[in-house]
């Protein structure tokens, strides 16, 4: 009974100490929509075709702006990822130039080469974007809604990208943008139109599934080993539970002559 009082009285500690937009993960300024992505919940994974159309709206519509300046062009044929052939690969890199230190110039990108940085002061990098940004279920609380649903953040990529109203406001010689997913008004137009893109596969090109497919991309370039980490999460799982019911088991039989003895005296 004096564990469990000691226990309640931790966890409301706990609780108490933290910041109130901390302890109510609900408390999100803007509209976040839940979306379905294939790789939340236990078992979730990567959908190859997904992170390939994801990596084409990144190249024809982000790029321009934003960079992904700790994501290597190879990591782009790994297993569990855009899984690209190596030809299809090294051609993708050859698109873009990075700067080579020792020749002092530009040169086209190579597999070890990363993505060049974002190219404007205030276009943040987005390989960090849905680590940095907590949706719906937040990074904050007991964990329950983390792990079934994940942190929240290609819901929110995916929201902000759709989240456009239509209604602009010119304010000190710029034009701002009224964002529901953000809760106010942002510098960054809206930059995703039915049909902006052609995708290879049949998939319709429409607003909401580009968003799905740029957000499910940007969440692998934030967590490339996602898949590995939940297999080894799974294993470990497994061993110990077979570990505790074995060691159930000893325990069960190395006591059971003591109890015998017990009963009898």
């Amino acid at each position: 009974m004096k564990l469990r009082n000691l226990a309640v009285a931790a966890l409301s500690a706990l609780v108490l100490a933290l910041p109130a937009d901390m302890a109510d993960a609900s408390k999100v300024k803007g509209e976040v929509t839940n979306f379905d992505f294939s790789f939340q919940g236990l078992t979730g994974t990567y959908d190859r075709n997904q992170l390939q159309r994801g990596l084409q709206v990144f190249h024809e519509v982000c790029a321009s702006c934003h960079g992904l300046e700790y994501v290597a062009f190879r990591t782009l044929s790994d297993r569990n990822g855009p899984e690209l052939p190596e030809d299809q690969m090294r051609a993708f890199a050859d698109m873009y130039e990075v700067w080579d230190e020792e020749l002092r110039d530009w040169r086209p990108a190579t597999g070890p080469d990363h993505f060049p940085e974002s190219q404007f002061e205030g276009a943040p990098d987005l390989s960090l974007m849905t680590k940095a940004r907590a949706g719906f279920s937040g990074p904050y609380g007991l964990g329950i809604n983390q792990l079934m649903k994940g942190i929240g953040g290609p819901e929110y990529i995916a929201s902000f990208l759709l989240g456009y109203t239509g209604e602009e406001d010119f304010q000190a010689g710029s034009m701002f943008y009224y964002n529901r997913a953000y809760g106010d008004w942002v510098s960054m137009a809206p930059v995703l139109f039915d049909d902006m893109v052609f995708y290879e596969d049949g998939t319709e090109a429409t607003e909401e599934q580009m968003a799905l497919d740029v957000a499910a991309f940007l969440t692998w370039t934030a967590e490339p080993k996602l898949v590995e980490r939940k297999h080894a999460g799974f294993v470990g799982v497994i061993f110990l539970s077979v570990l505790a019911a074995l060691l159930y088991l000893t325990n069960k039989q190395l006591w059971a002559p003591v109890k015998k003895a017990a009963k009898k005296d």
